[in-house]
């Protein structure tokens, strides 16, 4: 099975521009940013990997990539 990647520039990749600015210039973006990059590894390191993980964690840890990109995305749009 081919996984889907699901960094940020794959995401929108029309607004990369807007997320290098925003990196650099709001310390929440930062923040935002990299916490989806750690939710996202782990999500695909595990299924890579093929680890031992229950069902529900697996599903919580995508909730939280799934919010995080919301949050990100309302910063993306603004303004």
């Amino acid at each position: 099975m081919e996984l889907l990647n699901h960094d940020l520039a794959h995401e929108f990749p029309q607004l990369i521009g807007k997320m290098r600015s925003l990196k650099l210039s709001s310390s929440r973006f930062l923040h935002l940013f990299n916490d989806y990059d750690a939710v996202n590894n782990a999500i695909t390191k595990i299924e890579q990997d093929g680890g031992a993980i229950a069902d529900e964690a697996m599903e919580n840890m995508k909730k939280k990539r799934l919010k995080i990109k919301d949050d990100i995305y309302q910063m993306l749009i603004a303004g």
